[in-house]
C-alpha cells in the first residue's frame, strides 16, 4: 500500500483544477475510509452477510 501522503497527492492530481475544497475533503475522506476497511479486511475484522442481516434484525 502507498504511503498516506503519495497516495493524497496522487488523489488530488486527479481531480480537475477547479475543484473546490469540499470536493478535495471529501475525496480525501473515502480515501482514508477504503484504506481503513482495506486494513480490517487484511486484519480479519469483518463479518460474514449472515452476521450483519442478524444485527439489522435485532435493530
Amino acid at each position: 500500500m502507498q504511503a498516506a501522503k503519495q497516495e493524497a497527492l496522487n488523489t488530488i492530481g486527479k481531480l480537475p483544477e477547479d475543484a473546490d475544497m469540499d470536493e478535495i475533503m471529501y475525496r480525501l475522506y473515502m480515501l482514508d475510509k477504503i484504506r481503513k476497511g482495506q486494513e480490517a479486511v487484511e486484519q480479519g475484522k469483518t463479518i460474514t452477510s449472515e452476521e450483519l442481516k442478524r444485527e439489522i434484525d435485532s435493530w
